[in-house]
């Protein structure tokens, strides 16, 4: 067995009393779809398929944001990889959850204040904060992993989305990449205008009131691929509301990271109840971002719902 499978079993063992016990061989050798699959799903939002995004790359068996948290999602058949960008002091963009490299890698300090080689010469740490092997990636060296293998959402992007869509053009990924910000569509447009016939861009929606209205402005005068929504708590006619969303042709994605992203129904309880994503399925949820995409493909597939 390799290591980051054994480290990733043993947290799978703590991470509660009676955990959902998965073998990662048996999720890796399900076939995967093409990437043609992949870009049919995001585009048809009446897809049968759930499509499943990890969050920061296959984090419990590699580093998160990781070239190897990159590949062992692509490995697996997730749909999606979802990754963080950052910008250094000499203006390359980087794959960094935060502003500080402290809590990943053996460094400190601010991105910002770093250039890309120095960088370079830093370890990123596992999830015990060990230095590993790996090191810290360019959004282009992650683009060119990805390319023609598995789809991108580029989270922490939305300030430098017109560095972030060079990049992508230049890889050669404009149709595998999503870019997503919370704003109306008049501040977006505004701001970005010209790329958003380009490349597919994602709002991100708190569900609360008046949201409802930056959604139907969304939908009318430019229909988004999909929306993202953060759902603080559970609703009555949520299953409804995004079924009609679907319809008139936008994907509905949610987040099962933590209870506050989806009214509760969240990864750490699906491990001790796989029944828990059920829940995504009855309110029409067709997009779904883990942190535990083994046991979500686990459960889809068991569904007949992921290739």
């Amino acid at each position: 067995m390799k290591p980051y499978f054994l480290f990733a079993a043993l947290l799978l063992w703590g991470s509660c009393n009676n955990p959902k016990t998965i073998e990662p061989t048996t999720v890796a050798q399900a076939a995967p779809s093409s990437i043609q699959d992949k870009i049919a799903n995001l585009r048809d939002a009446q897809n049968k398929e759930v499509l499943v995004v990890a969050h920061r790359g296959d984090w419990r068996h590699a580093p998160e944001n990781s070239l190897q948290a990159i590949q062992n999602c692509i490995d697996m058949g997730v749909d999606m990889v979802e990754i963080d960008i950052r910008e250094t002091k000499d203006g390359h963009l980087v794959l960094m959850h935060d502003e500080t490299i402290d809590r990943t890698t053996n460094g400190k300090g601010h991105i910002k204040d770093w250039t890309l080689d120095s960088l370079k010469t830093l370890r990123l740490k596992d999830g015990l904060g060990v230095p590993t092997a790996h090191s810290i990636p360019t959004l282009e060296e992650a683009l060119l992993t990805t390319k023609d293998k598995i789809l991108v959402n580029l989270d922490k992007s939305y300030t430098i989305f017109d560095k972030c869509y060079e990049v992508v053009k230049t890889t050669g990924t404009l149709d595998q990449v999503i870019i997503k910000g919370a704003k109306t569509r008049e501040a977006v447009e505004k701001e970005f205008g010209a790329y958003l016939d380009k490349v597919y861009f994602m709002p991100i929606i708190r569900l609360k009131p008046g949201s409802k209205g930056v959604v139907d402005d969304y939908i009318k005068h430019r229909k988004p691929v999909a929306l993202e929504f953060i759902i603080p708590r559970d609703t009555v006619g949520l299953g409804t509301y995004f079924n009609d969303i679907r319809k008139k042709g936008t994907g509905v994605w949610v987040n099962s990271l933590w209870p506050h992203l989806s009214g509760g129904h969240d990864d750490e309880r699906a491990a001790v109840d796989i029944n828990t994503y059920q829940w995504y399925l009855d309110n029409h949820v067709d997009i779904i971002q883990t942190d535990r995409p083994e046991l979500l493909l686990e459960f889809l597939r068991s569904k007949k719902l992921h290739h």
